[in-house]
């Protein structure tokens, strides 16, 4: 028997499929929303990897519903940037206290 394929490729795709299933729970936006916010992206970039879509519907409903601005998402990812840029390989990134394990 053959082992499962895992559902994630790289950490990031769990973190960013747990935010939308946290964020949807928190009342930011119904499922219907959010089917909808995915469904865009992918028919958008129909050839790109499923999580890049997948962030991208998270980073519209984002802004849809004013949980963020574009210039504070653009920052948030330039400081996670620096950090994994400057963080010794084998070390968890870390930013603002919070630590990652990629």
């Amino acid at each position: 028997m053959t082992p499962p394929e895992a559902p994630f490729d790289e950490p990031w795709q769990a973190q960013a499929f747990a935010l939308a299933v946290y964020l949807h729970g928190a009342g930011a936006f119904t499922w219907s929303e959010w089917a909808a916010a995915l469904a865009a992206e992918i028919a958008a970039r129909p050839h790109a990897p499923y999580y890049e879509a997948w962030l991208a519907a998270l980073e519209h409903l984002t802004g849809e519903k004013r949980l963020a601005t574009r210039a504070e998402l653009s920052h948030r990812k330039d400081e996670w940037e620096h950090a994994y840029l400057h963080t010794p390989h084998g070390q968890p990134v870390e930013l603002a206290g919070v630590a990652t394990g990629s």
